[in-house]
């Protein structure tokens, strides 16, 4: 395990900063599997991106959890945009870099993400084929929340209001007056409509799992870019890889993972309820997380190291 740093690909002047995990027994002499873990909307890698890629590495994979473009430590200005197109091409950027690396298997790298990092995480495989297999826990379509609600109970033109305001919010950025910011999770306790997003708001801004570098927020002009984007958009023609979708039986944000599952086109996709388990619990619940990872761990192993890669010609150990 260690922290480095990359220029991004799509754009040089902006450093990513991760964190990448080993096997037990690793040799840079090998060649080896790997996993992208792509952060929450308002998380970092040290949370439960960095959570999942520890465990899934110690089944075998090489794993780098990331901090996306102008978050975490990762470069760019503003600071906190949300800016969903730049965030799935985040994910090719990080995959760019994994081909740089002798140990990795430029023909088995596999994808994962959580909340918005797995909606993120899904429309980057449906435009980079180089993702031969996606997981998926407590995923959220962004564009989707955004527009329709937590619970899929607003229609979306109603999120017309969101769209003024950051149009507004670009106009005020412009003039200098600082860039304006809104939450991605309650601020505050009392803010949290529901039990799930107060724990959403403990995660973030409590010891549970708070973290210096993600304050929760996004600047209010990611507004313009959100409300208009579908993470799902074309899976019903593209999405052909491999999927493992994991949703706790109690989130709220259950129909998105239903969603993904329903317009993937992929002929080998599955969804794994876990019992008892709300949103925020796949973050860090210790015995939902290892539930997640005991159907992921397998899934990345059969269509990482399964036939057809056992058909090529592997690098002398």
């Amino acid at each position: 395990m260690g922290k480095i740093s990359f220029p991004n690909s799509n754009n040089k002047t902006i450093v990513m900063a991760a964190v990448i995990d080993f096997p037990a027994g690793f040799e840079e002499k090998k060649s080896y599997p790997a996993i992208v873990v792509s952060h929450p909307g308002g998380g970092v890698k040290e949370q439960t991106a960095g959570t999942y890629a520890k465990k899934l590495a110690a089944q075998g994979f090489v794993t780098i959890a990331y901090d996306a473009s102008y978050q975490g430590e990762s470069g760019g200005e503003p600071r906190q945009l949300e800016n969903p197109y730049i965030r799935t091409e985040d994910v090719s950027a990080v995959i760019d870099y994994l081909t740089t690396l002798p140990y990795v298997d430029k023909d088995r790298i596999g994808a994962m993400g959580i909340c918005a990092g797995a909606g993120y995480t899904a429309n980057a495989a449906i435009q980079d084929r180089r993702i031969k297999a996606i997981g998926t826990v407590s995923a959220v379509n962004i564009g989707s929340m955004f527009r329709n609600g937590w619970e899929n109970n607003v229609k979306s033109i109603d999120a017309l209001p969101l769209v003024e305001a950051g149009s507004n919010a670009r106009t005020s950025d412009a003039e200098g007056k600082g860039y304006t910011t809104m939450p991605l999770a309650p601020l505050t306790e009392k803010d949290a409509p529901n039990e799930e997003l107060r724990q959403a708001w403990e995660y973030y801004h409590t010891p549970r799992a708070q973290c210096a570098t993600a304050p929760g927020v996004a600047t209010l002009r990611s507004l313009n870019q959100i409300i208009t984007y579908d993470a799902y958009h074309m899976a019903d023609v593209y999405l052909t890889q491999p999927v493992q979708i994991v949703a706790g039986s109690k989130a709220g944000s259950k129909w998105m993972s239903d969603d993904l599952f329903d317009r993937a086109a992929s002929t080998d996709k599955s969804f794994h309820i876990v019992e008892g388990a709300n949103h925020m619990d796949l973050y860090d619940g210790k015995a939902f997380v290892d539930e997640a990872v005991s159907v992921l761990a397998p899934f990345f192993k059969t269509h990482l190291n399964g036939a057809a890669a056992a058909s090529r010609p592997q690098a002398a150990e």
